[in-house]
């Protein structure tokens, strides 16, 4: 019988949060398009779902392990903060909101730009220095971004394109936040800390759903594509990558969810008949070539 080795592991666990991370786009694109669903119930229901996933999920770790159990039992079952739940709240709603007039691709490619350029700014600010070739990548990905955006070449509206940008930097605050360590110097369980900042983004997400009750309609298909984007793509998606990501380089970790937009584009053909066009291409590969010529040299 094979074996399975650490890196064959680690590969394993990198596929399936790269494949969950684009099924996010096609679950969401797909409900917003096909069904009558509106955005900020979309929005509940998946952050509803992925706490109840990731909840679970860690009653089982501590019924599995007794050093899960005596920390669960010490600590509590929520991690997280709130600061870091109100980014991800934010992100989730601007995400579902710029999916209502983006297809699939355009709208993984602006979330992932906009993820590895708010985090590569933060680089920035805190005092790391780029190359002469690093420069020239950010220009690239900065020219591919205006192609995307220019009236008349490409599909995307500025309102929904500036809202998947904006979705892009939570998602970089909130992925910064997690890289913290604890309060005794540790790395926080990220599956506890994914956990809480879901169960705490709930009310925000309530919140915002009572205020656009006038706007909401219901949906079964659209309901049961936000319960697996929450439960399946989001929750567990999260707790895969969380787990491959102490294995990974942090360019390794960045690089590799370059490939998003790509899958999510192929993905958006058959499930959501989404065509490809030159305009996508060219944007694809001067935004995800400039990017990746700016992480290849960071250490």
């Amino acid at each position: 019988m094979p074996v399975t080795t650490p890196r064959s592991e680690t590969a394993l666990l990198v596929v399936v949060a790269m494949l969950a991370f684009a099924g996010n786009s096609l679950l969401c694109r797909l409900a917003l398009k096909t069904t009558p669903l509106d955005p900020s119930t979309f929005t509940t229901v998946r952050l509803l779902s992925g706490a109840g996933a990731l909840c679970l999920l860690q009653l089982w770790r501590a019924r599995a392990s007794v050093v899960n159990a005596a920390r669960l039992q010490e600590t509590g079952a929520l991690g997280g903060d709130w600061t870091s739940a109100a980014a991800l709240f934010a992100y989730a709603a601007l995400f579902s909101w710029a999916y209502v007039g983006l297809t699939a691709a355009t709208g993984a490619l602006l979330l992932f730009g906009a993820v590895q350029a708010s985090m590569i700014a933060w680089g920035l600010l805190s005092g790391e220095r780029l190359a002469l070739l690093q420069w020239a990548g950010l220009l690239l990905a900065l020219a591919g971004l205006v192609v995307l955006m220019l009236p008349g070449l490409a599909t995307p509206a500025w309102g929904n394109g500036l809202a998947m940008l904006a979705a892009g930097v939570a998602w970089g605050v909130y992925s910064l936040r997690g890289r913290r360590s604890g309060p005794d110097g540790d790395a926080p369980d990220p599956t506890r800390a994914t956990a809480g900042n879901f169960a705490r983004a709930v009310p925000f997400a309530l919140a915002l759903s009572a205020v656009m009750m006038h706007q909401a309609q219901l949906d079964i298909t659209g309901l049961w594509l936000a319960v697996a984007s929450g439960a399946i793509t989001s929750g567990l998606g999260y707790a895969i990558w969380y787990r491959a990501m102490p294995r990974l380089q942090a360019t390794q970790a960045a690089s590799v969810q370059l490939c998003v937009p790509v899958l999510a584009a192929v993905g958006a053909v058959p499930l959501v008949g989404e065509a490809f066009t030159w305009v996508l291409g060219i944007s694809s590969v001067a935004i995800l070539g400039g990017i990746a010529l700016v992480l290849r040299q960071r250490h």
